[in-house]
């Protein structure tokens, strides 16, 4: 059980971690779509968004999920399933800055179910 609760606990890092890289990305992307428009493209090109949701949703299933079942708690793993569905939301959004507030809100979200569940681990 004690296994369990580690290899928990670094899933929920490393997806706090890959949060804060989305969190940048996000960031980044909004200021080299105002400065850049070519690299801004790239950044901003749809595959990249869907391919870090899927990354995010793999991470929030399994550290999430291991989390339920090693602390019983359902509070870590609903506010961090609310902050993929509102990422995954975003990806419907129009690209005039709606959809940026609304990723990047879904990422706080996700980043704070990982948080709890790490605590809850703890």
């Amino acid at each position: 059980m004690n296994a369990i609760l580690r290899q928990s606990a670094a899933l929920d890092r490393l997806a706090i971690g890959l949060s804060g890289l989305c969190l940048v990305h996000c960031m980044a992307t909004a200021v080299l779509v105002a400065t850049l428009a070519s690299a801004g493209g790239l950044l901003g090109a749809e595959v990249v968004h869907e391919a870090g949701l899927g990354i995010a949703m793999l991470l929030g299933a399994l550290s999430l999920g291991r989390g339920v079942r090693a602390h019983g708690y359902m509070m870590p793993s609903a506010v961090g399933g609310l902050g993929l569905g509102v990422m995954g939301g975003a990806l419907t959004l129009p690209h005039d800055g709606s959809e940026l507030v609304a990723t990047m809100v879904g990422v706080g979200l996700l980043a704070l179910g990982h948080r709890l569940n790490a605590m809850a681990n703890d």
